[in-house]
């Protein structure tokens, strides 16, 4: 299978959201855009053991509009956040869109169905882009990387969106 692309484990994300507010027809309703903010100071992005780009951040604050497809069998996501290396103290602009399937335990999530729970990875994907100022960091923007996403559900908490993020290498 010479020519495909293979991937490279780099970063695992979190993210700890707030509840959705919805700027249309609700989610389980289709169409419409949902907001969902990041809860500032938390969550993380971090470098996976043996990954050459070190990074060991928290999320500053963000942002996801979602866009429920008109089928409702997906939704779009598009996020904008911003995180903040522990290490460098650089800032890193964490940029992506992908797609959440509805048809299966994300959809529950989403929908805010009383029976949601964490979920596996396999519905949602993402194609992430970084930005930064911090030459120790400024490598990320070169390179090309994508994600499998899931929800982690602990009763009382905020939900915490987790991505496996790798590097697309030749």
């Amino acid at each position: 299978m010479s020519g495909f692309p293979k991937l490279i484990p780099a970063f695992t994300a979190q993210l700890e959201i707030h509840p959705p507010s919805t700027l249309g027809p609700a989610v389980a309703k289709g169409a419409g855009l949902v907001h969902v903010a990041i809860v500032q100071e938390a969550g993380s992005l971090r470098s996976e053991p043996g990954y050459p780009i070190k990074l060991d951040g928290v999320f500053l604050h963000g942002a996801d509009y979602i866009r429920v497809d008109e089928d409702q069998k997906n939704v779009r996501l598009e996020v904008q956040c911003l995180a903040r290396d522990n290490t460098t103290k650089g800032l890193v602009r964490l940029n992506y869109t992908g797609t959440i399937g509805m048809s299966g335990a994300a959809g529950k999530v989403l929908r805010g169905e009383a029976d949601a729970g964490t979920t596996g990875f396999g519905e949602s994907f993402i194609q992430p882009e970084f930005e930064t100022g911090c030459p120790e960091l400024a490598e990320l923007q070169s390179k090309v990387y994508v994600g499998a996403g899931r929800f982690i559900i602990e009763p009382g908490k905020n939900v915490i969106v987790e991505y496996k993020i790798s590097e697309v290498v030749a």
